[in-house]
């Protein structure tokens, strides 16, 4: 007989609209009478999505539901549960707010643990419901530090199984696949994944390797390891990369993911051939599907950038580029401009590499460099799907470039980006590639251009008054020598950097009818660049010196990510 809260929830299920699976979950309630295993069925199953079953399962409870990795997660929370209890109990603290700790629970409607968990806090608790799964994640992250691992590599680096010279290709595949080595790469990735890092490099020097993490667009050490331990660390990553772990004198490139909670996140692995050594980076691309959806509006886009730009995006035909290193955020803007446009009398598709944002009401294809499934291959194809709008992840090559501008000669508006430093260049790299400026000229309607720069944090931001020199140098106007500038004094908040976050500035150029004169006459960037000024254009750094003088971020880091010029 089924216990009364299974039963429960299984009348909530199938009582949502248009729920299909009457028959399934039934069947289910039968298999899982005594237990919440129930709830695990469900969405394992698929019945009912992972966010509807649990906020459901929450009701019968009586507690809410809060996703762990959708939750702000804060310092002062996690310090107040110790990492021994938080396993034990299965539990994570999430916020402090009014002198009240907000913990996550596998089972909060135990008053028992959570008036220990009071006592151990100092300080009252509010229980809030989370899965197993996502809590036992959570705590591997966010109990991870410095200190856990180095512990983790002083048993390794003991242990002598490592100190043989020369070691066999099956030999190292087995040191790879130990419970040891296993722990340790798991640390070293929700470390980075605490860190909210964008990359890990893992570096062999002449007597040690080390461990740096990308954070805020700039790189920080983390640790160093005996280098007698490299190898079975990196192989470990071929491993779990589909790689030849045999092969070390050629680059290797490949793809892993983690489960994390119900969610999986995803990353690009190379490692290249060096002096002492194979040197690796892991790229963190996101959670799958849970990047965070940004608006156009929430951007912080200058005004002057942002009008211009949200008209761009309702042209009904025509190509805008999205350019900037990779890293500076070209993904987020475009899913922003998708965002926007998003309605259900138009059909949007794109082509990705990965697919890092679902978005309800698109159609999303991901290349696949395995059975040679290009963007080029997958644009063919998605002209005979009757889209109106196309974004187009990357165009790498003069066939995609060319069936991306005869799509937007035919009466389609495709969004895409390319890897150029300024908006000009973008123009420019298009004809440098072999596309025909009599086929530019018309097809491209605007090029934006972007890049990150580290907030300063807000927990230590303090004003200063910068040099008149400093001033001199960025700045024309006079009488800013009055006017507070700030940055950050660093604290724990921000590992003592003074930065925490990220901010983007931008330039965006809206090709007039004279600048399509001068695409066809071949004209160079700078020509370009000045025809645009004279109908607003403003240039990156003039906008990442806007962001300055608004207080949110440092003259160094745009200094640090544009190129010298005044700020006209």
């Amino acid at each position: 007989m089924p216990n009364p809260r299974n039963k429960l929830f299984v009348e909530h299920i199938t009582a949502l609209p248009e729920f299909d699976y009457v028959r399934e979950v039934r069947a289910l309630l039968d298999q899982h009478p005594d237990d919440a295993g129930l709830l695990s069925a469900v969405i394992d199953q698929k019945l009912v999505s992972k966010d509807d079953a649990c906020r459901l399962w929450g009701d019968v409870i009586g507690h809410a539901y809060v996703d762990p990795f959708a939750s702000v997660i804060t310092e002062e929370a996690i310090a107040c549960i110790p990492a021994e209890i938080a396993k034990k109990v299965k539990c994570v603290g999430l916020y402090v707010l009014g002198g009240t700790l907000t913990v996550a629970l596998a089972a909060p409607e135990d008053k028992d643990i959570v008036r220990r968990l009071g006592q151990i806090a100092q300080m009252p608790v509010s229980p809030v419901f989370a899965l197993d799964r996502e809590i036992e994640d959570a705590i591997a992250i966010h109990y991870s530090n410095e200190k856990s691992i180095e512990e983790s590599l002083a048993g390794l680096e003991r242990a002598s199984i490592f100190d043989q010279a020369e070691v066999s290709n099956e030999r190292l595949a087995l040191l790879a696949d130990s419970d040891s080595i296993v722990a340790f790469v798991d640390e070293i990735i929700y470390y980075a994944l605490r860190e909210r890092a964008t990359d890990i490099h893992i570096e062999p020097q002449e007597t040690l390797a080390r461990v740096r993490f990308r954070v805020d667009g700039n790189l920080r050490e983390m640790l160093t390891y005996s280098r007698k331990l490299h190898r079975a660390f990196i192989s470990r990553l071929k491993i779990i990369s589909n790689l030849n772990i045999a092969e070390s004198r050629f680059p290797q490139d490949g793809r892993f993911a983690m489960s994390i909670g119900t969610q999986t996140a995803n990353f690009r692995f190379s490692c290249i051939p060096t002096q002492f050594g194979e040197k690796a980076v892991i790229r963190i691309l996101t959670f799958s599907g849970k990047k965070a959806m940004m608006t156009l509006d929430k951007m912080m886009m200058s005004q002057n950038v942002l009008q211009p730009f949200k008209r761009l995006i309702r042209n009904p035909n025509g190509i805008i580029f999205v350019t900037g290193p990779t890293g500076s955020g070209k993904t987020t803007t475009l899913y922003a401009a998708l965002h926007e446009i998003n309605t259900p009398d138009v059909n949007i598709s794109t082509i990705e590499d990965p697919i890092e944002i679902q978005l309800a009401g698109i159609t999303q294809t991901q290349v696949n460099a395995h059975i040679d499934l290009k963007f080029s291959t997958i644009l063919r194809s998605l002209l005979r799907q009757d889209p109106d709008i196309i974004l187009i992840g990357e165009i790498r090559d003069l066939e995609t470039a060319k069936i991306a501008t005869e799509a937007a000669l035919t009466g389609h508006l495709v969004l895409a980006t390319l890897h150029t430093n300024t908006a000009a260049q973008a123009i420019v790299r298009l004809m440098e590639i072999g596309v025909e400026p009599y086929m530019v000229a018309p097809s491209v309607v605007g090029v934006l251009a972007q890049r990150l720069a580290a907030r300063i944090c807000e927990s230590c931001k303090e004003p200063y008054h910068p040099s008149r020199e400093l001033l001199g140098k960025y700045f024309l106007e006079e009488g800013l020598t009055d006017v507070p500038f700030y940055r950050g004094r660093g604290c724990p908040a921000c590992r003592g950097t003074g930065y925490k976050g990220r901010i983007a500035f931008h330039e965006l150029i809206v090709i007039t009818e004279e600048i399509r004169t001068m695409i066809t006459e071949r004209r160079s960037a700078q020509e370009i660049t000045r025809a645009a000024a004279k109908i607003g254009y403003r240039s990156l750094r003039y906008d990442g010196l806007k962001k300055v003088l608004l207080g949110l971020t440092t003259i160094e880091e745009i200094e640090a990510n544009t190129s010298f010029e005044w700020a006209t």
